[in-house]
């Protein structure tokens, strides 16, 4: 038997390696774009940027060391440079497959970071698998804009799986329901009309002001956000603006809330204030045909009757008044169960045969 050659015995020490057969070996160099691996065989192993991950602006000198072990697949046993071509991730997205194949039989929630944001959808990234979740799977309500959620983790369930056909689709959404839902029925089980409770602004329209109540959202309809008047809603809340609020009714999973607290209402004491007689000061809130309405206090509006008015005859209000207008009248009604008052200016009239203090007098015992 002739003499082996130092090669030829080197070689049959090391053992063979194949396509697809999976090595681990130790980095002995690490440049931007290359990793150089031991992997015990005749020639060593490299693993290009492209091959261990999908991003292409990575320095692969921050992710890996020399002397660091390292799991990769075999791809090309001579890549033309003597050299075998590894792949760290096709190796990678093989495991995260099987990670996904796992979690989607046992229904499995995931937790992955979002890697790419199209205009259909989110892709995750489960251990270089990639995973996509369709637009309208990534919440609950309709998101414009899905950037918001780029290299963020977010949590799904697998609803599709077939890697042959690179289809693997996650859904977020359904989660969301569900944990909705628990909220919903923990706040329903705890919450009853009455109850002040607190919230946070959702949206804000010219009807009134979605609250969240953590579980449910109320609505604060524009005639419950004051005992007075408000004209626009938007200028009084914005969204985020947390806020107290009194649950007055419960219709099935509807909430309607109230910023009109009972012990702030001012007709629990205008009686006392508005007695038949008074003299007051007003201001012209709104008018019709048949007369003014003027506001006394924040939930407390008068009539002042177009007949009223004047004792010249008056066609209409608005011939003698104007909105925002302030105004001396008397009170010549108070209808306590229907909340109604009437003013009457022409009645001020009769005062001018009194002199001055008399009327400072009457005027005073009337606000006390």
């Amino acid at each position: 038997m002739s003499e082996l050659s130092f090669e030829q015995m080197l070689e049959e020490t090391l053992k063979p390696i194949y396509v697809g057969e999976i090595v681990t070996g130790k980095i002995i160099d690490v440049k931007e774009d290359e990793i150089l691996v031991n992997i015990g065989y005749k020639s060593d192993g490299v693993i290009t940027r492209s091959e261990y991950t999908n991003k292409s602006d990575v320095d692969l000198t921050q992710m890996v060391q020399v002397g660091e072990s390292i799991e990769a697949k075999v791809i090309k046993v001579n890549d033309g440079d003597s050299q075998v071509l590894l792949s760290y991730k096709r190796l990678a997205a093989e495991k995260g497959n099987k990670r996904i194949e796992e979690a989607f039989n046992k229904k499995e929630i995931l937790k992955a970071k979002v890697v790419q944001v199209l205009d259909g959808g989110l892709t995750v990234s489960v251990e270089e698998s990639r995973v996509f979740i369709p637009a309208s799977l990534v919440s609950d309500s309709y998101e414009k804009n899905l950037s918001k959620y780029l290299n963020t983790e977010i949590e799904f369930v697998i609803t599709e799986f077939n890697p042959k056909r690179r289809r693997i689709i996650g859904d977020r959404k359904q989660l969301l329901l569900a944990e909705k839902s628990k909220k919903q029925k923990e706040l329903f089980s705890r919450i009853s009309p009455g109850q002040i409770v607190e919230g946070v602004i959702k949206n804000v329209t010219d009807f009134g002001a979605f609250v969240d109540l953590g579980g449910a959202d109320g609505l604060l309809h524009i005639s419950e956000m004051s005992w007075g008047r408000v004209g626009n809603p938007k200028k009084l809340f914005q969204a985020g603006e947390q806020l107290s609020v009194l649950i007055k009714e419960i219709n099935g999973e509807k909430i309607a809330l109230s910023l009109k607290f009972p012990e702030s209402n001012p007709w629990e004491n205008a009686l006392q204030k508005y007695q038949v007689g008074t003299i007051i000061t007003g201001k012209v809130a709104r008018m019709t045909d048949f007369g003014a309405f003027v506001e006394l206090e924040a939930g407390v509006d008068a009539l002042l009757h177009v007949s009223q008015i004047s004792r010249n005859h008056v066609e209409k209000p608005s011939d003698i008044l104007q909105i925002g207008e302030e105004i001396q009248a008397q009170i010549v009604d108070f209808n306590e169960g229907e909340r109604k008052i009437s003013l009457s200016m022409k009645a001020l009239n009769d005062y001018d045969q009194y002199d001055q203090n008399d009327y400072n007098d009457q005027n005073d015992y009337y606000e006390n």
